[in-house]
């Protein structure tokens, strides 16, 4: 891999006002960690599909959590957040799939005090990475009632879970994309978000040979990014991406070692 031209397009795309066109511009919006965490994951969780209707799903959702979503929340009934969305659809999933989720969050957040302290509860400094700690927020997220939704993954059935894994990316790092307000001693074990279009991506960089856009592809992809930046090895997941959309991938290939690709196969 060529380190200085993806430092290059990580100088770039690591902008602010790159930010105005991702869902994650709602995560900004907001100034307290506990609103941040709650709108990270809700955001995160809808964030499939094309991105007009991703932003519009989201909106409506926080129109009715108010200005403080972690607030509302916390005073609301669970009674009340049943029927909260109304007719609301965002592709396969409906209202009460969402209210389900909001339902777990906030139970989540009264018996651990935050999402934090529950994704802390199952992290230990011996885990290569973090999808030991997301299993057990997400299993916790399960057990309060938003299991069988699919709205949220876990990393134990072998998934990618990139949008959780995006969830994280944006509470842990920070720069002047990433809201980071989770401990930033974490940025070392994030795992890279991947979906199909950063499975290409990590292909053509020769990051990986394996054509299933899973859990151990992901681990293989961080693992050759934390090569060039160990403390931060979804560093380039931004920018990246952003290349991407603007239809530039195929340069990415001046970037791929000689020999072939880096991964162990499929």
């Amino acid at each position: 891999m060529d380190a200085a031209y993806l430092d290059e397009l990580y100088g770039q795309y690591n902008r602010r006002r790159f930010v105005s066109g991702d869902p994650l511009v709602f995560v900004h919006r907001y100034r307290r960690s506990d609103d941040r965490e709650v709108v990270a994951l809700v955001t995160a969780a809808l964030a499939y599909g094309r991105v007009r209707q991703i932003q519009a799903s989201v909106a409506r959702v926080l129109e009715r959590l108010g200005p403080g979503p972690a607030g509302f929340l916390a005073a609301s009934s669970e009674r009340a957040l049943r029927g909260l969305l109304g007719d609301f659809r965002h592709r396969f999933h409906r209202a009460h799939d969402v209210e389900g989720l909001l339902t777990a969050v906030g139970r989540v957040r009264r018996a651990h005090g935050s999402l934090e302290r529950c994704f802390l509860e199952g992290y230990s400094p011996d885990h290569d990475d973090v999808a030991p700690a997301l299993s057990h927020l997400v299993g916790e997220l399960g057990r309060a009632g938003c299991g069988g939704n699919h709205l949220v993954s876990d990393p134990a059935d072998g998934s990618a879970c990139k949008r959780m894994n995006l969830f994280l990316r944006w509470m842990v790092r920070r720069d002047r994309v990433d809201a980071g307000r989770w401990p930033a001693w974490l940025a070392p074990k994030l795992l890279v978000p991947l979906d199909t279009h950063m499975h290409r991506i990590s292909m053509l960089l020769g990051l990986t040979g394996r054509r299933s856009a899973d859990l151990r592809t992901a681990r293989e992809v961080t693992r050759a990014f934390a090569r060039l930046a160990p403390h931060d090895p979804v560093r380039y997941d931004w920018a990246l991406t952003r290349v991407g959309m603007a239809r530039q991938i195929e340069r990415l290939r001046v970037c791929r070692p000689h020999g072939g690709t880096g991964g162990q196969g499929s």
